[in-house]
């Protein structure tokens, strides 16, 4: 597992653009028949990648960096998958997930492990956890039952449907608050005007775009922005001092993951046009 260190925006102020990417950006969240994985220290938040090729599947295991006797000892976790039709078992029970089918495994469940599906269309993992004090139940939320949400416009380029997963009105979790951003075709902005959560950090994964698509995903402080340069199936971290907002050379999907001292979608500051540099 990849170990990533908190760092604080006096700092960035002088990051090369390849010191920015080695500490904001996961570039290879999947690979063929392996786990991925990724420790933030910002807010103890792990991200992953699994995609699965043989009937034995793939168990996530504890390793030697959370030091406990296995992964959801002390942690949640939620699983979307973006690939084909795939299967995660959880301890004595399984979920069939379909492409952007989310689900949500709570803290104390010992096994867990992702199957494959159909071998022409490969299942995709893609998870997020996060520290837990509490168990909740395990709980699957399919695309098709999740509630849209409509935003935006074409005159503002950023036409989007977002789709709330794992939230105090969803799926109910600890920590952890997850769920996807679809843009229209034609639109490329999300997330603008920017805005910052200060008691709150933030993982972007970005896909569904083409082999030569990109996403200028712009962060750091507001006076002082910087921006990496994201291709598909690529993941961000947003430490809770910087801006996330992005724009694409075509549409795009990504999930959104938080965690923090805050349960709550209320608690953003957003910034006046005007105050970005």
């Amino acid at each position: 597992m990849e170990i990533r260190h908190a760092t604080n925006p006096t700092e960035a102020k002088h990051y090369t653009t390849d010191q920015l990417r080695e500490r904001y950006m996961m570039e290879r969240v999947f690979t063929e028949g392996e786990i991925n994985m990724l420790y933030a220290h910002d807010d103890r938040m792990v991200i992953g990648g699994a995609i699965p090729t043989s009937q034995e599947g793939l168990s996530l295991s504890a390793t030697e960096t959370l030091k406990t006797s296995y992964f959801l000892e002390r942690r949640e976790i939620g699983i979307i998958n973006i690939g084909g039709h795939g299967t995660v078992q959880v301890d004595q029970e399984t979920f069939e997930l379909d492409k952007r089918d989310c689900l949500y495994i709570g803290k104390g469940k010992e096994n867990v492990t992702f199957y494959p599906g159909n071998a022409e269309n490969a299942a995709k993992f893609y998870f997020v956890s996060t520290l837990a004090h509490k168990e909740y139940p395990t709980q699957k939320l399919a695309i098709k039952d999740a509630e849209p949400n409509h935003l935006g416009s074409i005159k503002e380029s950023n036409e989007r449907t977002i789709y709330k997963y794992v939230h105090a009105e969803g799926i109910q979790s600890c920590q952890l608050m997850l769920g996807m951003t679809m843009l229209e075709p034609h639109n490329m902005w999300n997330t603008m005007p920017a805005h910052i959560h200060d008691r709150r950090s933030e993982i972007y994964f970005y896909f569904d775009m083409p082999e030569e698509g990109r996403v200028f995903h712009f962060m750091g402080e507001p006076d002082e922005t910087r921006h990496l340069l994201v291709s598909n199936e690529q993941a961000v971290i947003s430490p809770s001092w910087s801006i996330h907002s992005g724009a694409g050379t075509s549409s795009y999907t990504f999930i959104w993951a938080m965690a923090g001292e805050n349960y709550t979608f209320t608690d953003m500051d957003f910034i006046d046009m005007k105050d970005l540099k």
